[in-house]
């Protein structure tokens, strides 16, 4: 197990809480797309804890299946960030 996954799995199992580069771990997707997103106000929810972002793991699994689907022919992720 990286570095990543171990911190990945302490925090589910310890917080349900995890920063943009857990969050991004946990989803399959880079810290910065995650950023992106998040700055155009798409993709999963999150809080702000102070000056943190954080990501709560039921919110990254419901933003998940939200977008599950038996094809892959969309327009949506075409041309820019998808949310």
């Amino acid at each position: 197990m990286d570095d990543d996954t171990a911190r990945a799995a302490r925090a589910k199992k310890g917080s349900p809480f995890l920063n943009t580069d857990q969050a991004a771990f946990y989803i399959g997707l880079s810290s910065r797309t995650l950023e992106k997103m998040r700055s155009f106000g798409r993709g999963p929810k999150f809080r702000r804890h102070g000056r943190h972002v954080r990501y709560h793991i039921a919110d990254l699994d419901n933003w998940s299946d939200a977008r599950s689907g038996d094809t892959t022919g969309t327009a949506r992720g075409r041309g820019g960030v998808d949310g």
